[in-house]
């Protein structure tokens, strides 16, 4: 199989200053098309560790990506670098991209400084891919099989994301028309309610049974559960789905409703499928979480067809007044409880007139009388009864409240699914 390794160069990456999104998206596009990223590296603006980086990665893969370092500023090495690894003698000036950065530049009202005139300048030997959104062009440099003891290509991109994304369909194109690669087909079984290691436990015998063609991954994220990722390589595209298709089957009857989508989905985007077109309606009751359950469900494009609205009763005093929970079993239970969370779900529901209704109350950090911090009670209120339970976690503030929010609208999907079905 055709691998691929990506580097991003820079120093405000090492430091934590700006986020490195481009290997991530880099990495996706290449899977699309039946390239394996085997590694993903950042480093800094350095010349010798350019070019070491750079020596290794393609000594062990077919392609590699570099991204930054590619700038008008005296700092950006990453050209000279590649010209020595490449063993070019000089520069040339490609007259496209010379062409783009005027273009830019007037459109822009500015000079064209010696620095920018000087970004057209490319090592001889290497190809180029037009920059058409930026000053800096793509470099393509292609090693023959004694370089490195195989054919190997090197795409140098700009660190700017939205000029190296855009790059990518012309570098895809240029990758599928000098290698024979091989197909690809990912699955997405997203859970809820189960740790990765329980989840883990729990597959281990279905995992175990799996043809050396599939390969899974565990993707756990605190707001969509763990995300099962099926790939399948090297198989013709019916026969890869046919295959995908009958693995997901046999986990569906070990998982049950621990399985929420088999698409690259989330809990409130399921949710809606449930409830559209169906005249039913969901409102909420946000103590702990925040209006972090309400932010969730409108995150949903016609989420306004099912979605009423909430009340955030952070106060004791909201909690009473405008719910009507009731003061003694505050005072008895403690504000973090079950028959408070019941009462808040009910109070919810009879308020905005809605089919279903959840509710939150928790210690996100802290804790009181009764319980401590981590702890929340999910309440469900809907047209057969009102449900709650509880539940503990181990995070901080923020981590909490996510996961308080995710768990509430994973006990609101239940329900209904029970309700419907």
């Amino acid at each position: 199989m055709i691998t691929a390794s990506i580097i991003t160069i820079g120093d405000e990456i090492l430091i934590g200053q700006i986020v490195d999104t481009n290997s991530s998206a880099i990495s996706r596009s290449l899977g699309s098309i039946g390239v394996r990223c085997s590694s993903m590296s950042s480093i800094a603006d350095d010349r010798d560790a350019i070019i070491s980086e750079s020596r290794k990665a393609l000594k062990n893969n077919d392609i590699v990506i570099l991204t930054g370092g590619l700038g008008p500023t005296k700092d950006d090495i990453t050209k000279d670098a590649l010209r020595e690894l490449f063993g070019s003698r000089g520069y040339v000036i490609n007259q496209e991209q010379s062409a783009i950065i005027h273009s830019i530049l007037q459109s822009r009202g500015l000079d064209r400084l010696e620095a920018n005139r000087n970004q057209a300048l490319v090592p001889d030997g290497c190809e180029v891919i037009p920059n058409r959104r930026g000053t800096a062009p793509i470099m393509v440099f292609r090693f023959d099989a004694a370089k490195f003891g195989h054919t190997a290509t090197l795409y140098s991109l700009p660190g700017v994301p939205h000029e190296a994304l855009a790059a990518l369909p012309e570098i895809l194109d240029d990758i599928k028309s000098h290698y024979i690669l091989d197909s690809i087909y990912h699955k997405n079984i997203m859970t809820y309610g189960l740790a990765e290691s329980a989840l883990s436990e729990l597959i281990e015998p279905w995992e175990d049974s799996l043809p050396q063609q599939i390969r899974l991954a565990y993707l756990p994220n605190t707001l969509t559960g763990v995300r099962l990722r099926l790939s399948c390589y090297g198989m013709d595209q019916e026969r890869a789905e046919q295959l995908l298709d009958s693995k997901t089957e046999e986990l569906k009857k070990i998982l049950s409703d621990k399985i929420y989508a088999t698409t690259d989905s989330n809990l409130q985007t399921e949710i809606g499928r449930l409830l559209r077109g169906k005249g039913l309606t969901i409102c909420a009751a946000e103590s702990c979480t925040g209006g972090e359950i309400a932010h969730l469900i409108t995150s949903v494009s016609g989420s306004s067809e099912y979605f009423v609205g909430s009340v955030t009763s952070y106060a004791i005093e909201v909690k009473e007044k405008l719910l009507n929970v009731k003061h003694k079993d505050i005072v008895k239970y403690g504000v973090v409880s079950g028959r408070v969370a019941a009462q808040m779900a009910d109070g919810v529901r009879k308020l905005l007139g809605t089919t279903y209704a959840v509710a939150t109350t928790g210690l996100a950090e802290g804790n009181d009388d009764f319980e401590k911090e981590g702890t929340v009670w999910i309440a469900v209120s809907g047209p057969h009864g009102t449900v709650t339970k509880k539940f503990e976690y181990h995070n901080d503030r923020i981590r909490n409240i996510q996961r308080f929010a995710a768990t509430a609208l994973d006990m609101l999907r239940t329900y209904i699914l029970d309700d419907l079905y």
